[in-house]
């Protein structure tokens, strides 16, 4: 059931005539950052072009462009007989020593996950070499997939050395894994990551909610403890209309 309209005036919403920026850039900005910071909550429906164009003194095709901007990025969609209705919020996650079920609870947004395969299997050369381990070692296979706002958002694959953390399945529905593994006293230090892109099998595509070809960002993460020691290896993959990673650039 769609979240009741939203007015427009208690978003404060203004565009700035003198700027260089284009009008329904400024707009779309605004209506952006009003989804981020959850004034504009997933469900919501924004309201009437029109208004919105007389209220701002616009025009209703300027009003209409700003709309679709966001409806491109997968952050509003358009509903026959319903209006324009805030999907929801784009998950924008630092690269840091991070899991990203505390990053979707610190801003605000009710991850939940549903465990696909909690199980051990000897480890192939790639696994193997991640882990520091001999190929065919047993290690921990863990596959879940993380829903963001209640939407499926990540597909997280993690192979961990055997013995060093309980994994129990009910556990790892209900919290993230790096909380799982602090909580069983091992001190994560560093890791060493690799952020890429590719596009979504049939099946991926089905699990992500996505079209088959659709394009997904990937991360292999390698994460070490404060001896030095490979305590877990992560494959991931993250819905590319859902989701992106910030970085920091520093000058040197």
């Amino acid at each position: 059931m769609p979240k009741p309209t939203t007015d427009p005036a208690a978003l404060e919403l203004g565009v700035d005539r003198s700027s260089p920026v284009p009008l329904y850039y400024q707009l779309a900005q605004q209506l952006e950052a009003a989804i981020e910071q959850g004034r504009l909550a997933p469900g919501s429906l924004l309201g009437n072009e029109i208004e919105l164009a007389a209220r701002l003194g616009l025009s209703r095709p300027t009003v209409r462009q700003a709309i679709q901007s966001l409806v491109d990025k997968g952050l509003m969609v358009r509903r026959r007989g319903v209006g324009t209705q805030v999907v929801h919020s784009r998950v924008r996650r630092p690269l840091e020593l991070s899991s990203l079920y505390d990053d979707l609870e610190a801003a605000g947004g009710h991850p939940t996950t549903r465990v696909l395969r909690n199980t051990v299997e000897p480890a192939d050369a790639s696994v193997a070499e991640a882990l520091a381990v001999a190929e065919g070692t047993d290690v921990h296979l863990v596959e879940r997939l993380r829903y963001a706002h209640d939407e499926p958002l990540a597909l997280l694959r993690n192979h961990l050395p055997l013995g060093i953390v309980d994994l129990g399945t009910e556990r790892l529905e209900t919290t993230g894994l790096y909380r799982m593994m602090r909580g069983a006293g091992i001190a994560l230090h560093s890791a060493r990551q690799t952020v890429g892109a590719r596009l979504a099998t049939a099946d991926e595509a089905v699990s992500l909610g996505e079209a088959e070809g659709a394009a997904l960002l990937t991360m292999e993460r390698i994460t070490f403890d404060d001896t030095g020691r490979a305590v877990e290896f992560g494959s991931h993959i993250y819905r590319a209309s859902r989701y992106s990673f910030d970085f920091q650039l520093l000058v040197r």
